[in-house]
């Protein structure tokens, strides 16, 4: 679905934004891009959708070279939800959508009124103005946008950006629910709950290099300590002892009377983030 060789990118003679990157995107798989901010990843995003040119390398989407592929059809295949909502504040959220879906064929689009259900938008806000919409109804109005076209590709950057928990839950079970459909989804994100839960492989970009590109679980297994924690009762009293996960094979070695939790000792994506980049997420 992309295939992206040696891409590079200048912001000017001293400005190199992306050093040469490499990496692809099956279809209907989640493909993680993590990156702290500076890092080149909404610079890649640009170039994938179209928005960005004068790169170097080579970017390929849905077979084409996108350097040449200015047809309405190639971009009628995407959608795109943006970091920050790019809506017109003065019209209501049906509106913002009418207007979005006149770009589209008619046998294409999903129905309005049933994408903003989708999303749980309060009914009552439907035609009242986007500038009255908290943060998380904008980005359920942006979601709807990216949606509506029933696109074949689809670019997501920071999607739980501004929801509360259950937005956040709701938003990941409409993403998985887009590649059951076959939808192939490149995301962009600093939320590593979201990353670890969605994505098949994630690329972990700094500097503009590509410095890890992994299933989740991968990256998490080859730093694993191979330790766990656990923590039992044993004589009325709590305890917790930390033991090599070798050691369980001929089953728990130490007394106890009762097992209360057994944790393994492996990092986090965000851990493993910082140590492939030396840099936190923000």
């Amino acid at each position: 679905m992309i295939e992206v060789k040696n891409l590079t990118f200048s912001y000017g003679k001293d400005k190199q934004a992306l050093h040469g990157l490499n990496f692809t995107v099956g279809d209907g798989e989640i493909f993680g891009f993590l990156g702290p901010n500076g890092s080149g990843k909404s610079t890649t995003q640009k170039i994938l959708t179209g928005i960005l040119k004068g790169n170097g390398g080579k970017v390929s989407l849905f077979g084409q070279d996108i350097a040449t592929a200015h047809t309405q059809d190639f971009f009628q295949k995407i959608g795109v939800l943006f970091e920050f909502p790019y809506l017109y504040a003065n019209l209501s959220a049906i509106d913002n959508l009418k207007y979005f879906s006149s770009f589209y064929p008619a046998e294409q689009l999903r129905d309005i009124g049933e994408v903003l259900e989708e999303l749980e938008f309060k009914t009552d806000f439907l035609k009242k103005p986007v500038s009255s919409y908290s943060k998380g109804m904008r980005q359920r109005v942006s979601m709807a946008r990216a949606l509506i076209n029933n696109p074949k590709l689809l670019f997501l950057d920071e999607p739980t950006s501004g929801l509360d928990p259950t937005g956040a839950v709701l938003f990941r079970k409409i993403i998985e629910e887009e590649r059951r459909k076959g939808t192939t989804i490149f995301l962009t994100t600093h939320n590593m709950l979201d990353a670890d839960l969605l994505c098949d492989r994630v690329a972990f970009i700094t500097n503009g290099n590509i410095v890890a590109l992994d299933t989740p679980k991968r990256l998490k297994e080859q730093n694993s300590s191979h330790r766990i924690v656990t923590t039992y009762l044993y004589q009325g009293r709590r305890e917790e002892k930390t033991i090599e996960i070798p050691e369980l094979e001929a089953g728990i070695p130490f007394p106890h009377d009762e097992i209360i939790s057994i944790h393994s000792e492996e990092p986090t994506l965000e851990d493993m983030f910082i140590q492939y980049t030396g840099r936190g997420l923000s």
